[in-house]
């Protein structure tokens, strides 16, 4: 460990970045995290002197820009979708923020339509090629409080949940409790839907480059815009921090910035006459 110099991490670091198998920027930078943090404590125990890595330049992240649906587009999307087979399962993802796997693996215990709230505990998964339920993705469950809207659709939904039971009888079979299954109570597959809103974007004349999670971005956005704080959209999305919400949704803070000042300016400029 004493004969660890910086040019040692660097070639490492390098290494991780070229060839084949190379790692993405981000992916490197959690391993430089936690090879200067190993080597942090090898300083405070006086192993060495100094940590190696410190001098270490990695390569830069690239944020890329997210896609949504925009004003315009979320009502085509909206009216496109009308009497599609998944059309409350779209329509609670573009207005909750829920992630793919936690709507696939959204469960009627999780819903309180008295209350107004849903539990996001746990998310269905494609895991080694067999479906399983697991937590999400940071492990900790969160409450949302959607908007009415939402939960007249889960209303809805659970009315043709239970004429579908009646008509598939014996047949039906739904243990888990699924919120989104298909005629006989199986859960929805992820291809299955994928393909389904794929075809919804094609058939409405919507970019097709829009990925199922940017109805999660369309979201945020939405909320943004209505007058949502960061921190409110943060709990909904499940983010581990308000500034990763900030980073993320930046310009559209921005925009939510510069129109409270107009309305603030608006305001002055009345009490002023």
């Amino acid at each position: 460990m004493c004969e660890l110099r910086p040019h040692h991490v660097q070639q490492f670091i390098n290494a991780l970045a070229s060839g084949d198998g190379a790692l993405s920027p981000k992916s490197i930078k959690n391993v430089h995290g936690v090879l200067h943090r190993a080597l942090e404590k090898a300083v405070q125990v006086r192993y060495i002197r100094d940590n190696p890595a410190d001098s270490c330049s990695l390569p830069r992240i690239e944020r890329k820009e997210i896609d949504f649906l925009s004003g315009d587009e979320l009502t085509t999307f909206l009216q496109a979708i009308r009497g599609h087979r998944f059309e409350h399962m779209f329509t609670v993802a573009v207005f909750t923020g829920m992630r793919q796997g936690e709507i696939l693996g959204l469960c009627w215990d999780a819903v309180d339509l008295r209350r107004g709230t849903i539990k996001v505990k746990r998310q269905l998964q494609l895991v080694s090629g067999e479906y399983k339920i697991v937590e999400t993705k940071n492990s900790k469950p969160r409450t949302i409080a959607p908007p009415g809207y939402v939960l007249d659709i889960l209303k809805a939904q659970q009315k043709a949940q239970l004429e579908q039971k009646l008509k598939a009888g014996q047949m039906w079979d739904n243990p888990m409790g699924f919120v989104f299954t298909d005629e006989t109570g199986q859960h929805i597959a992820r291809n299955t839907l994928y393909m389904n809103f794929k075809r919804v974007l094609k058939e409405a004349g919507l970019p097709e480059a829009l990925r199922f999670h940017d109805l999660r971005h369309s979201y945020a956005v939405f909320a943004l815009e209505h007058g949502d704080s960061i921190k409110e959209v943060q709990e909904a999305l499940g983010h581990y921090s308000s500034a990763f919400t900030l980073d993320t949704y930046a310009h559209v803070s921005e925009d939510a910035l510069r129109e409270s000042a107009a309305r603030k300016d608006a305001a002055i400029k009345a009490i002023q006459k």
